[in-house]
């Protein structure tokens, strides 16, 4: 069965590796109420978003959602999720920390 983005079979497909690259992605943090800080990942588009909160949640050890294609996680993490997020595939350039 060949992509139907790139023509190539699925194995040796490299589109979600070229869109993972090219993702700008705005990471900060947010108080919520009571308190509660959330960080919150924006600007993945035609990723899977479920599977990257998954990985995201596990690494951090934290709980968290995705609501309208950016991921919330509890706490703030966003000192540690940049070296998470290389390590997955994505640009170091494109990926900016609102500290």
């Amino acid at each position: 069965m060949n992509c139907p983005k790139c023509g190539l079979p699925e194995e040796l497909c490299v589109c979600e590796e070229m869109t993972r690259e090219a993702q700008r992605i705005r990471v900060r943090s947010d108080r919520r109420k009571y308190g509660k800080m959330v960080t919150i990942v924006d600007g993945l588009d035609e990723v899977d978003t479920q599977k990257i909160a998954k990985d995201l949640r596990q690494k951090l050890a934290c709980g968290g959602t995705v609501r309208d294609e950016r991921i919330e996680l509890q706490g703030n993490h966003v000192s540690k999720i940049k070296d998470i997020l290389m390590d997955m595939g994505f640009s170091e350039e494109m990926i900016d920390l609102n500290l």
